[in-house]
């Protein structure tokens, strides 16, 4: 890769530019200090909001710090009773002055907590001890607990509580209000029959960077987008045109009730791979973005000019996964606080290692890449009748593509794919859409659930889609309503003490864009290697491990650590470090708890699996790279390598 800025930041996961002090370049050699019990790894910090760089310990001027800048600590000393850091901006003696321990969070694990939207679970309490939250853990929902949780909700803590804060009511989406809350130490528990971790955090806003609401109190018109990705192989023009239809009532109905433009409507036509079958024209073509979607007439004239393939494919799958990347990229979803896609299909989609894929993505990559961008995926799986249709196939790849968080699989399957059944389904799934729009500045207690009709996975249907909108709703209307409280040294559970087997939180490690690009070079280069049969399998997995130790751990060392500097002793294994890395960490991806003797006792299809999954994380971390709406400038600046990214954790190697 090119040579990135030269003053990079490597931060346990977080990595920022610094503002650095007027002309000085301090420098020193001594290296920073350790980790108590560690041979690799440094004590390390992260500046919060308001932080100030200094000359020496104690001096009242100093110079601001971008928020979550992580610093090497190269010394500690205390001054009037404050402890003060010397700190720098790597682990090679390029100091940057001096920093209040107050105004810093030590970071060993390099994760983040991400809060789940509190609908239909309780909020997260933070306690202030681990023994306080030990206690309550042993009796989720207790009488204790509920009212410790209504004393929070209500504001009415008294000052001797172990309760310190609770989890803003609305859900903050972190992709569009940033915030950090780093998980400083963790234990395993038990929470009834469920697995728990208890979570010691900081929580550390940053000042909310969107515009306020009006002085009035008016709000921006709550609008939804709503792409429809339809298969327009052979034998689906009346599903076209029904789909069509569809969209023609709509707009009606918005016109009558003079709510044009706040649904927009686009369309996308996929194919299978055209460089396999010529004669398919395409493999995926965008008829109508949101934007034009806005003009029921302009819709028109674009759908007019869809039309059913008149050729084969080259067999009964299609590459639905093309038009699904490009609705999700392609669109312009910004502006729209709903986000749906529609995919319609009779055939199955081709996975990221089948020959025939032109995007690479899996089903979980492209699920995932949906989710970052706030959207919603929506199968109606035609089940045509077909000697070559392999629907039951078909059927659990779409019911994990559309599992949405909180809500389960927005899948629907026709049977025989009838056109009526598609055309009332399609017909109640716009519908309802559009009248949740209509009600986006109206909070309701609850979602309203329709009445049960004949069809019951219609009913089940509807249901969720009504849940999802309520969701979405008050995720708009709650959007203004504050950020996570500042707390320090807090305890709290990942699971809901009144259903345990609901979890309240994720667990992300952020990235910069220059990590995930050294990351997805790095890997496809382990992978391309692995392949070829050069790495022994020991080597393979240590290699593996070493660099998602490295991820968790020391992102800054990516590039330095992997496969291709192995054989010269400079990789975490070699050094004997590797240890180091993954002692400590509350969660570990497979690669991490993979042995040699695991790899050795697969079979061949088991360990082609595995490379598989391998190989479609590198495609979804390309799509995230490329994908700028989704990045965040800490300094509000454009995207640029420094920019960060919250990663699954589930989307590491």
């Amino acid at each position: 890769m090119e040579m990135k800025q030269m003053m990079k930041i490597g931060g346990l996961g977080l990595l920022v530019l610094l503002v650095l002090l007027g002309g000085q370049a301090l420098a020193d050699t001594k290296k920073p200090l350790l980790m108590e019990g560690k041979q690799a790894l440094y004590q390390r910090v992260l500046a919060i909001p308001d932080a100030r760089l200094h000359d020496q310990p104690g001096d009242e001027q100093g110079t601001a710090v971008t928020p979550f800048s992580a610093f090497y600590v190269y010394e500690r000393k205390p001054v009037q009773g404050n402890e003060w850091l010397l700190v720098g901006v790597d682990k090679h003696g390029s100091l940057s002055g001096w920093l209040a321990a107050k105004d810093s969070i030590s970071w060993n694990q390099g994760l983040t907590v991400v809060f789940r939207d509190p609908s239909g679970h309780d909020r997260v309490l933070m306690l202030r001890d681990k023994a306080s939250l030990e206690a309550l853990a042993r009796q989720p929902g207790s009488e204790t607990y509920r009212k410790l949780y209504e004393q929070a909700v209500q504001g009415e803590l008294p000052a001797d509580s172990p309760v310190v804060a609770i989890q803003p009511a609305g859900h903050i989406d972190i992709r569009k209000d940033f915030y950090l809350v780093p998980i400083l130490d963790f234990k395993d528990t038990w929470l009834g029959t469920e697995q728990a971790r208890m979570l010691k955090i900081a929580s550390v806003p940053l000042a909310s960077r969107k515009a306020a609401p009006a002085a009035d109190g008016a709000k921006r018109e709550y609008t939804a987008g709503l792409v429809f990705v339809i298969d327009a192989s052979l034998s689906m023009d009346e599903y076209i045109q029904r789909t069509r239809e569809a969209v023609m009532k709509i707009y009606d109905q918005l016109g009558d009730a003079r709510q044009l433009g706040r649904v927009n409507f686009g369309l996308v036509a996929f194919r299978d791979n055209a460089k396999a079958a010529p004669g398919l024209d395409y493999t995926a073509r965008t008829y109508v973005t949101l934007e034009q979607g806005r003009d029921p007439g302009v819709f028109l004239e674009k759908v007019d000019q869809l039309s059913a393939a008149k050729v084969s494919s080259k067999d009964f799958r299609e590459d639905a996964y093309a038009g699904l990347q490009q609705a999700i990229e392609g669109m312009g979803w910004q502006g729209h606080d709903a986000r749906y896609i529609v995919l319609i299909t009779d055939a199955g989609a081709r996975e990221g290692d089948d020959p025939l894929s032109t995007t690479g993505l899996g089903t979980v990559a492209l699920r995932q890449l949906a989710q970052d961008n706030g959207i919603a995926i929506f199968v109606l799986h035609l089940k045509t009748p077909s000697e070559n249709a392999d629907h039951a196939r078909a059927e659990a790849q779409y019911r994990e593509l559309s599992d949405f968080p909180g809500i389960g699989s927005l899948y629907y399957g026709v049977p025989t794919g009838n056109v009526e059944e598609f055309g009332t389904v399609l017909d109640s799934l716009a519908g309802q859409i559009s009248a949740q729009v209509a009600q986006g500045l109206e909070a309701q207690p609850q979602p309203a659930r329709p009445e049960a009709k004949e069809n019951t996975r219609l009913t089940e249907l509807q249901l969720k889609v009504e849940k999802l909108g309520y969701a979405l709703r008050m995720q708009y209307l709650q959007q203004f309503q504050g950020q996570p409280p500042r707390v320090f040294n807090a305890w709290m559970l990942d699971h809901d003490m009144s259903q345990p087997q609901r979890q309240t939180v994720d667990v992300r490690v952020l990235l910069t864009r220059d990590q995930l690009s050294d990351m997805h070079d790095i890997l496809r280069q382990v992978l391309r290697t692995a392949e070829d049969g050069l790495l022994s399998p020991q080597n393979f997995i240590n290699e593996l491990k070493s660099l998602a130790a490295t991820i968790s751990r020391n992102p800054e060392e990516l590039g330095r650590t992997t496969a291709t500097t192995a054989g010269e002793g400079n990789s975490l294994v070699d050094m004997g470090f590797i240890g180091d890395y993954i002692e400590g960490l509350p969660y570990t991806g497979e690669v991490m708890s993979l042995s040699l003797d695991d790899w050795q006792s697969w079979p061949a299809a088991q360990q082609i699996e595995f490379l598989r999954r391998l190989e479609e994380k590198v495609t979804y971390y390309q799509a995230l790279h490329d994908n700028t709406d989704l990045w965040i400038s800490l300094d509000n600046g454009p995207v640029s390598g420094d920019s960060v990214f919250p990663l699954s954790l589930d989307m590491l190697p």
